[in-house]
Protein backbone atom coordinates (compact mmCIF):
# COMPACT_ATOMS: atom_id res chain seq x y z
CA UNK A 1 0.00 0.00 0.00
CA UNK A 2 2.81 2.68 0.98
CA UNK A 3 5.49 2.91 -1.76
CA UNK A 4 8.73 3.59 0.08
CA UNK A 5 10.35 6.90 -1.40
CA UNK A 6 14.03 7.37 -2.03
CA UNK A 7 16.41 9.07 0.10
CA UNK A 8 17.60 10.71 -3.37
CA UNK A 9 14.12 12.07 -3.76
CA UNK A 10 13.59 13.87 -0.98
CA UNK A 11 15.20 17.47 -1.19
CA UNK A 12 17.71 18.86 1.35
CA UNK A 13 16.25 22.24 3.48
CA UNK A 14 19.76 22.58 5.27
CA UNK A 15 20.52 25.68 3.20
CA UNK A 16 16.82 27.20 3.14
CA UNK A 17 17.21 30.84 3.30
CA UNK A 18 14.15 33.80 2.91
CA UNK A 19 14.42 37.17 1.04
CA UNK A 20 15.27 39.88 2.93
CA UNK A 21 11.72 41.57 1.48
CA UNK A 22 10.13 38.14 2.92
CA UNK A 23 11.62 38.39 6.62
CA UNK A 24 10.96 42.65 6.41
CA UNK A 25 7.44 41.82 5.83
CA UNK A 26 7.42 39.39 8.48
CA UNK A 27 8.83 41.55 11.15
CA UNK A 28 6.10 44.01 10.51
CA UNK A 29 3.68 42.26 10.71
CA UNK A 30 4.36 40.88 14.26
CA UNK A 31 4.96 44.27 15.34
CA UNK A 32 1.77 45.08 13.69
CA UNK A 33 -0.17 42.31 15.33
CA UNK A 34 1.30 42.90 19.04
CA UNK A 35 0.60 47.07 18.70
CA UNK A 36 -2.87 45.98 17.53
CA UNK A 37 -3.81 43.40 19.92
CA UNK A 38 -2.51 45.03 23.03
CA UNK A 39 -4.00 48.47 21.72
CA UNK A 40 -7.00 46.63 21.88
CA UNK A 41 -7.28 45.34 25.05
CA UNK A 42 -6.50 48.73 26.57
CA UNK A 43 -9.50 50.28 24.78
CA UNK A 44 -12.18 47.71 25.97
CA UNK A 45 -14.67 49.43 27.10
CA UNK A 46 -16.70 48.00 30.34
CA UNK A 47 -19.64 46.85 30.29
CA UNK A 48 -19.52 44.04 28.56
CA UNK A 49 -20.23 40.52 29.98
CA UNK A 50 -17.32 38.74 31.60
CA UNK A 51 -17.12 35.65 28.97
CA UNK A 52 -16.65 38.93 26.39
CA UNK A 53 -13.47 39.95 28.46
CA UNK A 54 -12.54 35.99 28.63
CA UNK A 55 -12.69 35.52 24.77
CA UNK A 56 -10.98 38.78 23.96
CA UNK A 57 -8.48 37.91 26.34
CA UNK A 58 -7.67 34.76 25.42
CA UNK A 59 -7.62 36.29 21.65
CA UNK A 60 -5.41 38.93 22.55
CA UNK A 61 -2.79 36.50 24.30
CA UNK A 62 -2.38 34.24 21.48
CA UNK A 63 -2.50 36.68 18.93
CA UNK A 64 0.60 38.62 20.79
CA UNK A 65 2.39 35.29 20.74
CA UNK A 66 2.03 35.22 17.09
CA UNK A 67 3.15 38.34 16.57
CA UNK A 68 6.66 37.69 18.22
CA UNK A 69 7.00 34.81 16.27
CA UNK A 70 6.55 36.08 13.59
CA UNK A 71 8.72 38.87 14.48
CA UNK A 72 11.52 36.26 15.35
CA UNK A 73 11.15 34.24 12.29
CA UNK A 74 11.40 37.20 10.51
CA UNK A 75 15.00 38.44 12.36
CA UNK A 76 16.38 34.62 11.77
CA UNK A 77 15.47 35.44 7.96
CA UNK A 78 17.01 38.77 7.83
CA UNK A 79 20.22 37.64 9.37
CA UNK A 80 20.14 34.55 6.88
CA UNK A 81 19.96 32.02 9.70
CA UNK A 82 19.83 28.33 7.82
CA UNK A 83 16.55 27.19 9.09
CA UNK A 84 17.43 23.39 10.82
Amino acid sequence: MWRHIPRWSVPDTSEVVMSRKIAGFLIVLGAFMVFEWVNLVFNLADGHPTAFYVVHGILAAVNVVLGIVLVLIGWRGLRKVPVA
